[in-house]
Parts: structure tokens; C-alpha cells; sequence
């Protein structure tokens, strides 16, 4: 593996308004100055775009505390070429990091377009800047670290899901695009030399996240004195993974990059990697919903005296959904001495902290 030192570099990060690419952003300036960053987000309106504001707020006033570093940012989509390739050729990024894409399982069922354009389109956008960064004898990109998804592992009955694992069976189109990145990235990485490697993330969660979240959707129903839906009749298991616990992950493997080396047959043996970042410790959805009430009541977003069993229904599966999800992260402990242990407590509180001041309950 090469090692990779980031201070002094240019990384490039897509999705930079999103929940981990703006979490990752404001850890490499506080951890990585001098640094450089180029931010790409389209800021589209998939979920309340206040939420993406703030984070960018955030990663400003960040930026003012680390003179030495930079942030530059494009609103712009991934799928447009032009500004892709304008990007690279301005800025020449040495890693970048690709978060940018259309998430979410259930909504890849009634617009597929959006995941076509993000996640296929602009991955693809994102490959072939990578493989001219290196045109004419140029360094070009060092290492390119992209987003993968623990939906790839589909209906998989063996559990915990390994990335030795087949994943030719995918449930929902999201899914399947974030398996294709996969096979995209393998192809580059083995016509062109391009250090690559992939992540599948598992049901990450915290302050500031995805209001398409069931813990997100959860509590904005309770505080309205709505029920709320808890599929599967509660038999679902997520491995719930905290935000610091995924950017700390990222962080690591941005350091490191796969080694370029060649085969018998004197052509690249491709870079290429993909690891799971996941809490390895699958919890029961009714008990996550237990310890949110608990904490929502604690940060006084909901009354001490809240009437829950009155707003849950247990109803059953949904389509594109499964019921368990379990990582195996012995590859990324081995290989990056790195596993995440973020108590869904502790991840919880700050979620409830947060909620109650964003939203001055």
C-alpha cells in the first residue's frame, strides 16, 4: 500500500454539501492543514436544502480558523462533464473523493432518472478525469476514493456480509448503480493504473444527516404527535454506523492507496480495493427506536412523559428493503488499523442535540 501524506495535497470531494462529504471536509481542515479542497455539490432539493446550507455555513467559519488551508466550491452537478473536466484540468486534485450521488433505496423506485444521471453518469464523469489526469506524463490522481453502499450485498443470507461475498443480486436500482461503480472503477483501475478504492457504507447516522433517515423521519413525526412506521414488524437489524466513525474511515484509506503493480504478463494487476466501514454490531430497529426516544426525551425535543407506544405501528417489509444488515470490517481493521465502536447511545444523543438546536424545538 502506498501511504499517502494529505497535508499540502489538493482533494477533490464530491457531495460536499452532503451529510459525510461536508463531516469529511471539516475533519481534513482541522486534522490535515495545510490542505486544499475543491467541493462539488448540485444542492438540489432530494431533502430540505437549509440542511445542506448549514453544513456549508459550517465548513466556512472552519475554513477562517485554518488560514493556511483553502475550500473552493462549485454548486454544479456530477453529470456535467464540462465542469467536471474544467475542475481537473483548474485544480489538478492528487486524491479525489467521490460522495456525490443520488442516495436512498425507496426513492430509486419512483425516480430512477436522478440515480441514472448521479450515480452512473457523473461516477462516470469522475473516471475518465481521473484516467487524463495523468495524460502527457502528468502525477494525476494519486488515489480515488468513492462511495459504495452495504445495499450491494442485496438479500445475501450469510451474515456478517464480507466483501468476499457475491453481490450479483441486488434489490432496488440503487443498489445496482453503486454495484456498477464498483465494476467501473475495477475496469479503470485495470485499463488506465487508477489507485482506486470503493466503500460500502452502513446506515450512517448523526447530527445534521439525512432527513430521508428513519431516525430523522422518526423524530419529526413524533414531534408531531404523528405515528410512526416500524417495518418488518421490528425484526429489521440495521448496522447503525456514527458519522465521525465513517469519516475517521475515510480519512484513513484516503492515506492509502493501493499499489500499482504489474502481473506476469507485464500489464497492470489492477489498484483496486473495496472495504465495508460498518459498526460490525447489527441492532434491533426497535431497540434503535427505544434508545431515540429516550435521548429525544433527555434533549428535551420530546416531553418527559410522551405517550410512545400511541405513535408506533409495526407494519411489513417495504420492496427494495431487507432486513438485516452486518459488516464485516476485519479487512479495513487489518489493513488501516481502524474499526468503528460509536455507541448508538452516544451517536444518538448528539443527534437529539443537534435536532433541538437546528430546529429550536
Amino acid at each position: 500500500m502506498n501511504h499517502i501524506d494529505l497535508k499540502g495535497k489538493t482533494v477533490f470531494v464530491t457531495g460536499s454539501a452532503g451529510f459525510i462529504g461536508s463531516n469529511l471536509v471539516l475533519e481534513l481542515l482541522k486534522t490535515q492543514s495545510p490542505i486544499h479542497i475543491i467541493g462539488l455539490d448540485n444542492m438540489n432539493d432530494y431533502y430540505d436544502v437549509s440542511i445542506k446550507e448549514w453544513r456549508l455555513k459550517e465548513i466556512e467559519e472552519c475554513v477562517k480558523e485554518h488560514a493556511d488551508s483553502t475550500y473552493t466550491f462549485y454548486k454544479d452537478d456530477l453529470a456535467n462533464k464540462t465542469i467536471i473536466d474544467q475542475i481537473f484540468t483548474e485544480h489538478k486534485p492528487d486524491i479525489v473523493v467521490n460522495l456525490g450521488a443520488q442516495a436512498g433505496v425507496r426513492y430509486s423506485i419512483t425516480n430512477p432518472d436522478a440515480y441514472i444521471q448521479s450515480n452512473l453518469i457523473g461516477f462516470y464523469n469522475i473516471l475518465e478525469a481521473c484516467r487524463h489526469s495523468y495524460d502527457n506524463g502528468a502525477k494525476g490522481v494519486e488515489h480515488l476514493v468513492y462511495a459504495s453502499s452495504s445495499s450491494v450485498y442485496g438479500t445475501n443470507k450469510k451474515v456478517p456480509y464480507s466483501t468476499d461475498d457475491k453481490v450479483d443480486n441486488p434489490v432496488s436500482l440503487y443498489a445496482a448503480t453503486k454495484k456498477s461503480n464498483e465494476l467501473m472503477a475495477h475496469a479503470y483501475s485495470k485499463l488506465y493504473n487508477i489507485p482506486s478504492t470503493g466503500l460500502r457504507f452502513f446506515t450512517v447516522y448523526g447530527p445534521a444527516g439525512r432527513p430521508d433517515m428513519a431516525y430523522f423521519g422518526f423524530t419529526n413525526k413524533l414531534l408531531k404527535g404523528e405515528t410512526i412506521q416500524i417495518f418488518n414488524y421490528g425484526h429489521c437489524k440495521r448496522d447503525f454506523t456514527y458519522v465521525d466513525d465513517i469519516v475517521e474511515g475515510v480519512k484513513r484509506v484516503m492515506q492509502g492507496a493501493p499499489e500499482k503493480k504489474n502481473g506476469e504478463d507485464g500489464l497492470p494487476i489492477p489498484p483496486y480495493a473495496v472495504y465495508n466501514i460498518g459498526n460490525s454490531n447489527p441492532e434491533n430497529l426497535l431497540d434503535f427506536v427505544t434508545i431515540l426516544q429516550e435521548e429525544l426525551i433527555r434533549a428535551e425535543v420530546l416531553p418527559a412523559d410522551y405517550d410512545f407506544e400511541a405513535h408506533k405501528e409495526l407494519v411489513a417489509m417495504q420492496p427494495g428493503d431487507v432486513p438485516v444488515t452486518y459488516a464485516d470490517t476485519s479487512a479495513l481493521e487489518r489493513d488501516y488499523g481502524f474499526k468503528p465502536n460509536t455507541s448508538l447511545r452516544t451517536g444518538l444523543r448528539s443527534f437529539a442535540e443537534w435536532y433541538k438546536k437546528f430546529y429550536q424545538v
